[in-house]
């Protein structure tokens, strides 16, 4: 049984049923290069909340979906392209879904937050400020 704290620490997530399929193979596949990463997908897929696409929620963070999110850690918000490992380019603002910010990311909507661990292993808050969802101009 989850405890309240575990509830506000991970909210409620959405995640499309076309893109779950494919985050698990690539968590899969990637277990070894990307072992903490990998494994935190994995467990957020688990517990989302899985919808056919044309049913997804438009503030909801989904692959390509332009996201401007707060991180505790550093109080600066940032506008970033949730893309998949191959397309990541940190300079042009495109994060992996197999980045530790990037797996915390998807599947949540905007307003909501999360505590995630950095690469150090500190907890800090992820806070989703506004969401685009993909094919939409980025803001």
């Amino acid at each position: 049984m989850r405890s309240q704290a575990d509830a506000v620490a991970r909210p409620p997530i959405i995640m499309a049923e076309t893109e779950v399929e494919r985050l698990s193979t690539l968590a899969l596949q990637m277990e070894q290069a990307t072992p903490v990463a990998a494994e935190m997908l994995l467990r957020e897929i688990q517990r989302a909340d899985i919808r056919a696409d044309d049913d997804m929620p438009r503030q909801v963070v989904r692959m390509r979906s332009t996201v401007r999110f707060e991180d505790d850690a550093h109080g600066v918000a940032r506008s970033v392209l949730l893309v998949y490992p191959k397309e990541a380019d940190i300079a042009s603002g495109k994060i992996s879904v197999l980045s530790l910010v990037g797996a915390g990311l998807i599947g949540l909507s905007t307003g909501q937050a999360i505590r995630w661990p950095d690469r150090d292993g500190h907890e800090r808050w992820l806070r989703i400020l506004k969401t685009e969802p993909p094919g939409r101009l980025a803001f």
